[in-house]
């Protein structure tokens, strides 16, 4: 039994490391050392063997069990990016905001069209709507509206100002600025470079060597992504930081939480899940883990006082995400 715990305390050294290491994706950035960002994909992974085996040292009546569970409250907010919870807040909305990535050509137009509309947002962004033969949604509810190839942004209230952000490769991102109840706000939409995968490029099969050529194939593949993501958010992050007004960010990262993207940007915005969310964030469900690569990011004079991903309807790969906000004073 004492060789047992002694593989399982080193293993257990060994996941707390890693869970570390995805903590320096704050500092240490893709073109640097582009494998911290992949190994951001493992954290929920790692931190569920890391409960288990805390779990296991306390049953065991181990002094250790304390040292890893005090060890483990450093990993408290990355958890959280994760799953979370909020007291529910009492201010008053002022507006909505919808975040959705749809595929219109595989669920149907209209059926995507009233999806949309029941949920009366004041603002909807939407990634890989331009994708579409069909064309993007036509929202009724909206008077305004501004479209860029891949994503669109939608509004009832007149925008004053918009523009394309300039950016490398396959991405896309745009600006509205919109007045708000006497606020003007600049409202930002973005698409970060896509893996393009599918689902038989990360299915395991019974041939171990097909199943090395494949993780061979996906890291080659991931690696000038998370490089072009690099480029991306630092475009979007001088972007808002010589933003004169409050900002609302919000689409589709193609990042998990705790990956050099999300730390990037949670450096000059904040991460309304986190403000304002309760319950699993995970929002990409095509394979058969769900992920959390969409967000809701808004600067501090904004308040979220909601913050829903929607589950009740698989019209897309991704889940729609809805956000209420308040106006500071």
């Amino acid at each position: 039994m004492g060789i047992f715990r002694s593989i399982f305390t080193v293993a257990h050294v060994v996941i707390v490391l890693l869970l570390g290491a995805t903590m320096l994706n704050a500092y240490i950035p893709p073109k640097v050392f582009p494998l911290l960002n992949l190994l951001s994909l493992a954290f929920p992974f790692l931190m569920i063997a890391n409960l288990l085996l805390c779990v296991f040292w306390i049953f065991s009546w181990r002094k250790r069990a304390f040292v890893f569970l005090l060890i483990s409250t450093l990993f408290l907010t990355p958890v959280r990016r994760w799953i979370n919870y909020s007291e529910p807040k009492s201010e008053k909305a002022d507006f909505k905001v919808l975040s959705f990535n749809n595929k219109v050509n595989e669920f149907g137009k209209e059926h995507v069209e009233n999806y949309i509309n029941s949920f009366d947002a004041d603002f909807v962004f939407l990634q890989e709507a331009g994708y579409s033969s069909l064309g993007n949604p036509i929202l009724e509810q909206m008077k305004y509206s501004f479209h860029n190839p891949i994503i669109s942004f939608y509004s009832k209230y007149e925008i004053i100002e918009k523009g394309s952000i300039p950016f490398v490769s396959n991405g896309d991102a745009m600006y509205a600025d919109v007045m708000v109840k006497g606020k003007r706000i600049r409202f930002v939409n973005v698409y970060l470079e896509p893996f393009q995968l599918h689902k038989s490029m990360v299915k395991p099969t019974s041939d171990l060597d097909e199943n090395g050529a494949k993780a061979k194939s996906l890291v080659r593949r991931f690696m000038p992504v998370f490089k072009k993501h690099e480029e991306q958010v630092q475009i979007l992050k001088n972007f808002i930081e010589k933003s004169p007004y409050p900002v609302i960010l919000a689409g589709d990262f193609n990042s998990v939480p705790n990956s050099y993207e999300y730390y990037t940007i949670s450096g000059v915005l904040k991460d309304c899940f986190l403000e304002s969310g309760t319950g699993l964030a995970t929002s990409f469900h095509d394979y058969k883990i769900p992920i959390r690569i969409d967000y809701v990011f808004s600067s501090e004079n904004l308040k979220s006082t909601y913050y829903q991903v929607d589950r009740s309807q698989k019209l897309s790969d991704h889940y729609p995400i809805l956000v209420k906000f308040s106006l500071k004073d």
